[in-house]
């Protein structure tokens, strides 16, 4: 579940220990006053004290209204939200959960056609998981607990199906609850019962119940840790006093020795056993192949909170797969390509850049130096790099990947026939029909790919492309239907880094094939380019502003990349673990942390002071609807105080800033990738099965519907941004947010973002694509981790996808990224930021930090100059208010963040006029209120308090000479 970060509570109350301090000074002082009045005359003692209390009071009154109108301010006005989602809605919602689930679960195998189960209503599900599923991730990924969750065992029972409830108990008598695999915990214990601990009479018990057993095997990841890869050096219990569960140098997507000797005994006793593997990450499964008797095996990643109903019709036969891989099963993770170049790398000679902050990871206090992981795979990324290597003899493709990308298994048979290929105006087109030849309903995949011309030693190519695909609608048997595929040529373009540093399409023979999966061609065609076409400053793309060049030159590092030539000559090399943790001098003196960065040393002396607080008149309302480029803008930003833009840019967590000067309203914005949750007000929407899941489907309509529904109950909870969706690229599958991100193909990651967030924006409500970029790992990720890449594989592998959500999807916000680009932070990073982002792709908008902790290097001076426009944070911290704020520069800075900011928000759903709510905010007029009746309370006391001493005065008795001198 979702909730509120406990250390940006205590960071809040810190913030207001000033406050505190000064009403615990007041209050001493109104004791101290009392005290020391105790030898004055009676009138006068009682009026001191009365008054030291009253002007305690008012001390009191204006003190706590400092606090809630300061630090407090953002606290409370998200707190203080208001929306609910409805049932309706949240029916509706509930049912598209199982339309994802039931297009997103993938059918891996079935051998004598055990799938779907309909010759018995009876079955013995194996596994401890069985009772603890995994339904999502942890950390802004997670689901919210407000809603009912279907269960697995639940879903195969609502499917019609009788469980072996004595196996039920038997898991939940071991054990209840599943081990914390969190943000600031890790417990990475797979618990399962021995296979000596299951009775004779349990076994006999389950053959008589029925000759079919299912074994769920699950594996759960989430945000702040990756995946072990060595699991007997973390925080895990063995299963069993005589053996290990992993032995040194095992990982957690291989199975346990218990997970085995569990399977053992299964595939003993049972003729028919399906596997269901529940994860988002992929796992080792060549133990499929090694016993015969399990004949059937699905993948199951993510499903929701109601997603498991879908399992169970799939079993049932209900439901007809028509999942199709995201990633590729490999037989041995440990001989991918990026598996030595991922992890734990930190450099040597970075000492003096030691930061303390607090671990996502632990949540503990530490020192942290800079690290470092190099992406050394290039473009060869997933199927790219399997495909390819095949072709070039590197490895027996068979005995190294197990299930392809895109693969995917049905109850019926379809066939794809591929029309003739036409080129014309630069596009690509052809049709492709689908016949259902088999004896049940059910969806198809189209996938087409492009092999380009590979000149050896020249611009690295893969052999397989994936450059679109459809799904079809239900297809009755003996139905057909006609799906038209059409790209530009443009799009087969490969990026030159070394020759002309921008995109190139080669002349030769383009092969263009439709695929059942990323290996094997079910038809395929040529297109031959005559004339090589090269996209330089003269000659940008179509979907270009500007012509992408190189740019990130700075980030390529000195690393060894993989590359094609002669066949994948330099692999070994490579690939290698780095045996180099020094960072050159030169990259060195590049390096910006928080304790040798200074704005000062980047200001522009030929930058012109912008005014600011003008009286013009103007509101934000004014801009709705306007262009970016409308020279409005310009009379409205002049109004814009330093304060406002000082506001805007310092505190944009869960929110953006109102802005008095200009009439901005406050907007909330709102977690997360699986959900739409607000944890200040306590509503949240149910949560959708996980990424992987939704990429699964290889339907981009369910991802526009699952963007719909998500901007519909924002709508509902009055909320106008969303923290997604997330879009890294599954670099390597130990990747602890795998789950979260949708697939190792920025295709078709981008075509699913893309949908996602125009289905948003229906509703008014901004979607901030993240995490931007290259944030593919979570070791390390706010410890500066400084990531290496050449400029083709930013550009081809891990910054598609994005290209495609602004390009396509018309992204209107984006959360930057908690690593460095090289040796600049990410958030930072002008070329990302402002060249990448805005120049060449055309995005207007603004861009978020990912959450503010600051972690030695998060610099709000660093990010606005960069292109970075507002820090993920409610309350103040060392470095999310501007410093510079005198400079023209510094200003200048402020004013384009404030206006990226604002365009996006006019644009959204909180200015939609019958959402726009001006002026104080509930909250505020409630403390004016209690303010008036305070104010007033403390002139009727000073009344009563003047009135009596008056009269006790008048009644004391006045003493005479001769009382004083006998006195």
């Amino acid at each position: 579940m979702l909730a509120i970060n406990m250390d940006d509570v205590i960071n809040v109350l810190n913030s207001c220990k000033p406050y505190m301090i000064a009403l615990g000074i007041a209050l001493a002082l109104a004791i101290i006053v009392t005290v020391a009045c105790m030898k004055l005359k009676k009138p006068v003692k009682k009026l001191v004290r009365k008054e030291a209390w009253i002007a305690f009071l008012m001390a009191a009154v204006v003190i706590i209204n400092l606090i809630c109108f300061i630090p407090m301010s953002s606290m409370i006005s998200l707190a203080m939200g208001n929306g609910t989602i409805t049932e309706e809605t949240s029916n509706e919602a509930t049912a598209l959960c199982e339309d994802i689930a039931d297009e997103g679960i993938v059918l891996l195998k079935n051998e004598d056609n055990i799938l779907p189960l309909t010759n018995t209503q009876n079955i013995n599900v194996f596994g401890w998981a069985s009772t603890n599923p995994c339904y999502g991730g942890t950390g802004s990924g997670a689901l919210s607990d407000a809603y009912e969750t279907t269960t697995l065992l639940g879903g195969l029972e609502d499917a019609g199906y009788k469980i072996n409830t004595e196996l039920t108990d038997f898991y939940k008598a071991y054990r209840e609850d599943r081990p914390e695999v969190g943000m600031w915990a890790q417990d990475w214990t797979l618990p399962e019962p021995t296979a000596d601990s299951y009775s004779t009479e349990l076994m006999n018990n389950a053959k008589e119940f029925s000759d079919t057993a299912m074994v769920v095997i699950t594996r759960v990841g989430g945000e702040g840790a990756d995946l072990p890869t060595d699991v007997s050096k973390v925080t895990y219990t063995d299963n069993s006093e005589n053996y290990k569960d992993f032995e040194a140098g095992e990982h957690y997507l291989q199975l346990s020795q218990t997970e085995k000797d569990m399977l053992d005994l299964v595939c003993a006793n049972f003729d028919n056993v399906v596997v269901v593997y529940n994860g988002a990450n992929t796992m080792e499964l060549g133990f499929l192949n090694d016993y015969k008797q399990i004949k059937g095996a699905i993948w199951c990643p993510g499903t929701g909170q109601s997603g498991f109903e879908s399992l169970g019709a799939v079993v049932a036969g209900t439901v007809n797969p028509s999942g199709k891989t995201s990633d590729t099963f490999v037989y041995d993770l440990t001989a991918t390509p990026t598996y030595n170049n991922f992890g734990n790398f930190l450099y040597d000679n970075m000492d003096e850049f030691a930061a303390t902050s607090k671990n996502f990871g632990t949540g503990e206090e530490e020192a942290t130096i800079p690290s470092f992981v190099n992406y050394v795979e290039g473009i060869y990324v997933g199927y790219r790099f399997y495909e390819t290597a095949a072709v070039e003899g590197l490895i027996d493709y068979d005995k190294t990947v197990q299930f392809p990308f895109g693969y995917g298994l049905s109850y019926t048979d379809f066939e794809q026939k591929m029309g003739d290929v036409t080129v014309a105006d630069g596009k690509v087109s052809f049709d492709v029909t689908v016949t259902n030849n088999g004896t049940a309903a059910g969806k198809d995949v189209v996938e087409v790919y492009y092999n380009p011309p590979y000149t050896n030693g020249g611009i690295e190519k893969a052999s397989a492309n994936l450059i679109d695909f459809a799904k079809t609608d239900v297809l009755q048997p003996g139905e057909s239907q006609t799906i038209n595929v059409s790209f530009s040529e443009e799009d087969m373009a490969s990026y030159d880094t070394y020759g002309n540093g921008c995109y190139v399409l080669e002349a030769g023979d383009y092969e263009i094939s439709i695929n059942s999966d990323s290996h094997n061609t079910i038809a395929s065609q040529t297109v031959s380019v005559a004339d090589t076409v090269v996209y330089d400053e003269n000659n940008a793309r179509s979907t270009d502003d500007v012509a992408a060049t190189n740019q990130f030159a700075y980030a390529e590092g000195d690393v060894t990349y993989l590359s094609r030539a002669d066949g994948f000559a330099n692999y070994a090399k490579a690939t290698a673990a780095p045996s180099n943790f020094t960072l050159a001098e030169d990259e060195k003196a590049e390096f910006l942390n928080n304790s040798n960065y200074d704005p000062n040393n980047y200001n522009n002396d030929s930058d012109e002071m912008p005014a600011t607080g003008a009286k013009n008149g103007m509101t934000l309302a004014d801009m709705r609807g306007l262009s970016y480029d409308d020279e409005k803008w310009d009379t409205l930003l002049d109004q814009l105080t330093v304060s406002d833009m000082d506001t805007m840019i310092a505190l944009g967590g869960y929110q953006t800033s109102a802005a008095a000067s200009v009439g901005k309203v406050m907007t909330v914005d709102c977690d997360g990738p699986a959900s739409i949750n607000n944890n200040f007000t306590g509503t949240g929407s149910i949560g959708f099965p996980s990424a992987v899941m939704i990429a699964n489907t290889w339907n981009k309509d369910l991802a526009l519907s699952f963007g719909e529904s998500i901007g519909k109950m924002a709508d509902e909870m009055d909320v106008s941004g969303w923290y997604a969706p997330a879009m890294n690229t599954h670099r390597n599958a130990f990747a602890g947010r795998n789950f979260e991100y949708y697939s190792e193909d920025g295709v078709l990651s981008g075509k699913m973002a893309a949908n996602a967030v125009i289905g948003a924006e229906k509703y008014g409500v901004y979607a901030y694509i993240k995490h931007f970029a290259l944030n593919d790992q979570e070791t390390n990720r706010t410890g500066m981790l400084c990531t290496w890449s050449n400029e083709q594989a930013i550009r081809e592998i891990y910054l598609k996808p994005f290209e495609i959500a602004v390009k396509e999807g018309g992204a209107k916000a984006v959360m930057s990224s908690f690593n460095y680009i090289g040796t600049q932070w990410a958030g930072g990073t002008y070329p990302l930021q402002t060249t990448v982002l805005r120049d060449e792709w055309g995005f207007r908008g603004f861009v978020l930090t990912d959450y503010f902790g600051v972690y030695g290097y998060m610099d709000s001076d660093m990010g606005i100059r960069g292109g970075t426009d507002c820090m993920l944070v409610a309350y103040d911290t060392e470095t999310n208010h501007v410093t510079d704020t005198t400079s023209a520069t510094g200003v200048k800075a402020m004013r384009q963040a404030s206006k990226n900011i604002m365009y996006t928000v006019v644009n959204s759903r909180a200015y939609d006029p019958e959402n726009l709510k001006t002026g104080l905010m509930n909250w505020q007029i409630l403390a004016i209120v209690i303010d008036i009746i305070l104010g007033a309370l403390v002139i009727f006391l000073e009344v009563l308090t003047i009135r009596k001493y008056k009269k006790d005065a008048a009644e004391e008795p006045v003493q005479t000479v001769n009382e004083t001198s006998a006195e």
